[in-house]
């Protein structure tokens, strides 16, 4: 039985490695959107920063692993065999719901998934040993205030710093403005130092004050001396922040690096425990059993010992600490999760991640009556002054970044001494809600959150925040259930879960990398969207338009051959898979009209008014192409889904060798498209007129059949509809074609 148990263990630990990954990819937003959103230094230099601190910070962390030796359940009254179920079920869950968010690339907080994970795989066990003991009840075996203080601070967590975030980004706006190189002469010594002073106090009380090295005396010692530091800190890091000013140095990118070294560490030095505390406290209970409960069995030992603070050997720290750098290093997915968070807080417009939603709608409108609202009661003369310091074309913004340094400052600052300041009053606020909300506050503060962008912004941030209450919900009941299975299927159970534990990772890596590659983003779009001149953003946007609308046509290539081929075979499974493109292809042509709104507004209007109409009947071409397959679609998918008579083989044979024609002539004409080559197109419009025709004889002869009543005019209504989006697929690719020509020709009077 031991050797099982051991077998466990191992199993632990291997899971705390990849959990190690994944977490510090989910985690890295928390400390490093800012230095990266602002282009305080170059990627390679912020991640050396961060990776410094994480390394200390997890090199020196030790305190916060009780939480998961007695911070949900009380192990005196549970077995060891009990204690193992749970701590199993908390690692498979926990590695695969954050593998999930990580390649959705949504941040969400590791300190609630390990928390809720515990509650319910305790409360499972809790259950089925309350109904086997009478004198059991569930106080007796849940700390259920610690699960109810998660909840109240993820609640603080959202609206304190959401808030604040806000109100002190705007009164640092109203001092610096856009253009803070003209004001920060007098002022940037004092902000450097209040800055400067709240990153050391967060150190001290939030990231070094559970530490293997700090001893009961030291923490006390600051605690009883801390005003006295902080007022020596503000004196001497006033007058060192002036005196960086005029030696020439930026000082708030010592601010923000500063920031950024700080909060990794803090990271490290107290979120480890959500990444290794469970193997850790597998271990020690394994130790205390193999040591003490030989006789009595796994099923009869109590473990009384998990009440004791944890000792963490300083190897595994040590071992954490190199495995969550590398981690950091490497991971695509959590440059995936700080691009979400850099996105919906980017100063300037551009290409939007989400969409639109109700919620978002409503709240926009109801934020634009408020504003106004306040608007009219302030003086005319405080306002006009207030818009001189918001002139968004003065702002100094790093090429290529999302924001300036001033709110990158505040970013870091704020969301450091929130968490400090939470943790003092002892409150269980999340580093990752925190820093997030912070990072919105702030750029609406800023008004980064334009009439044109505001709607998709705070659809995004609801989006993120939704994610993080399903990460509870989701937590608790997946670990509820595998626990339960666990707990009565034994080691025939363990294996299971295990292996659909390590299938689910092997598939959802599978799926991020094509849905990467699928989403890939090319260059030309980056420069697009960083252009200045009129003339510099045609050119990218042809460019980028023949990309756009070959990614369209090669979809229209494939999905309607998939389509018709799927339904002439009766292949269900085929018309599902087409389907799902048509939903993914539609989001896409969404964002590609937002992009290309975005990019209009930086042409000139001679140049809008000769080639505006072009490109937006050219999206719209492309948007009806993807809605015809889209429609011949669906009727396919549910007439083969519903088992009905299929069509004859003289219909199959008809529409077959049509639907081959169109499939070539889409082919002939993204290769056109793709080379941009639009010589010779006389043969397209030939053939398309040739197709058009074939279809037209096509429906008549049909609707001679229904006249007739030859046939099942069930099928005849599906085959009718196939024909008409036959021909709507080839009317809008040769117009899609026409007005691509007319888009990307230098010459107006160049006609077809």
């Amino acid at each position: 039985m031991e050797t099982i148990y051991l077998c466990i263990v191992i199993f632990l630990f291997a899971l705390a490695i990849f959990d190690l990954v994944v977490g510090v990819s989910n985690d890295a937003v928390n400390f490093l959107n800012s230095a990266v959103g602002a282009k305080t230094a170059s990627f390679r230099t912020i991640l050396i920063i961060a990776g410094i601190g994480v390394f200390v910070g997890a090199s020196l962390s030790n305190g916060m692993m009780d939480i998961a030796r007695h911070g949900i359940y009380q192990p005196q009254h549970f077995y060891f065999a009990e204690i193992m179920c749970i701590l199993l079920a908390v690692m498979l869950t926990d590695v695969v719901l954050l593998d999930v968010f990580n390649s959705m690339g949504m941040p969400t907080s590791t300190t609630v998934s390990l928390v809720f994970e515990l509650l319910g795989g305790t409360l499972a066990l809790a259950l089925v040993k309350v109904n086997q003991n009478d004198m059991l009840n569930l106080g007796d075996l849940i700390n259920t205030d610690k699960a109810l203080s998660v909840i109240m601070g993820i609640f603080l967590s959202v609206v304190i710093a959401f808030f604040f975030g806000m109100v002190v980004q705007w009164i640092a706006r109203m001092i610096f403005a856009f253009n803070y190189k003209k004001h920060m002469k007098y002022s940037i010594g004092l902000f450097g130092g209040i800055a400067v002073t709240a990153i050391i106090y967060f150190m001290l009380i939030k990231g070094l004050k559970d530490t293997a090295f700090m001893t009961k005396d030291t923490k006390q010692w600051i605690t009883d001396n801390t005003w006295m530091l902080m007022g020596c800190s503000l004196a001497f890091f006033t007058l060192l922040m002036q005196t960086f000013y005029w030696c020439k140095v930026n000082v708030f990118k010592v601010i923000v690096l500063l920031g950024t070294f700080s909060l990794a560490m803090a990271f490290a030095g107290n979120d480890l425990v959500n990444f290794i505390g469970v193997p850790l406290t597998g271990f020690s209970s394994f130790i205390d059993y193999t040591t003490n409960g030989g006789d009595v069995g796994a099923d009869g030992f109590l473990m009384t010992s998990l009440l004791g603070p944890a000792k963490t050997p300083w190897y595994f720290l040590f071992g954490a600490g190199v495995i969550m750098v590398v981690a950091l290093s490497t991971s695509k997915k959590a440059h995936n999760v700080i691009k979400t968070s850099v996105t919906l807080s980017r100063q300037d417009e551009g290409e939007e991640t989400f969409g639109s939603t109700p919620i978002a709608r409503t709240l926009v409108r109801i934020s634009m009556n408020v504003a106004g609202g306040v608007t009219r009661i302030l003086p005319n003369s405080f306002k006009k002054w207030a818009d001189t310091r918001f002139r968004k074309d003065e702002a100094i913004i790093a090429d290529g970044g999302a924001f300036d340094l001033v709110r990158a400052s505040v970013n870091l600052v704020l969301a450091g001494l929130l968490i400090a300041l939470g943790t003092s009053m002892k409150l269980p606020l999340s580093t990752t809600y925190v820093t997030f909300m912070v990072a919105m506050g702030t750029s609406l503060a800023d008004r980064a959150w334009g009439r044109d962008s505001a709607v998709y912004r705070i659809t995004g941030v609801l989006s993120v925040i939704g994610g993080w209450f399903i990460t509870a919900g989701a937590a608790f009941t997946i670990c509820f259930i595998v626990a339960l299975i666990i707990h009565f299927g034994g080691t025939i159970a363990i294996i299971v879960m295990i292996t659909l534990a390590v299938l689910s990772l092997i598939r959802s890596h599978v799926i991020y990398k094509k849905k990467t590659k699928k989403e890939e983003k090319s260059e030309t779009l980056k420069q697009l969207m960083q252009s200045t001149t009129s003339e510099e953003t045609l050119q990218l946007m042809r460019q980028h338009t023949r990309e756009e609308l070959t990614k369209v046509l090669e979809y229209a290539e494939n999905n309607f051959s998939l389509t018709v081929t799927s339904f002439l075979h009766e292949n269900l499974r085929g018309l599902r898979r087409a389907m799902g493109a048509c939903k993914f292809e539609k989001q896409l042509i969404k964002q590609m009209k937002r992009t290309g709104t975005v990019a209009m507004c930086k042409l000139d209007s001679k140049t809008v008014l000769e080639k505006g109409l072009y490109y937006y009947q050219g999206n719209d071409f492309a948007s009806e192409l993807v809605y015809s397959i889209s429609r011949l679609c669906e009727p396919c998918l549910e007439h083969i889904d519903n088992n009905f008579k299929p069509l004859d083989a003289i219909q199959k044979g008809e529409f077959g060798d049509v639907a081959d024609a169109i499939t070539n002539l889409i082919h002939n004409c993204r290769l056109k498209l793709e080379q941009n080559d639009y010589d010779n197109m006389g043969e397209e419009l030939r053939q398309a007129n040739e197709l058009n025709a074939q279809l037209s004889h096509l429906k008549r002869q049909e609707l001679q059949r229904i006249q007739s009543q030859k046939g099942s005019v069930r099928v005849s209504m599906v085959y009718l509809t196939m024909i008409q989006e036959a021909q709507n697929v080839v009317t809008y690719t040769i117009n899609l074609m026409k007005v691509s020509r007319k888009f990307q020709e230098l010459n107006e009077r160049t006609l077809l």
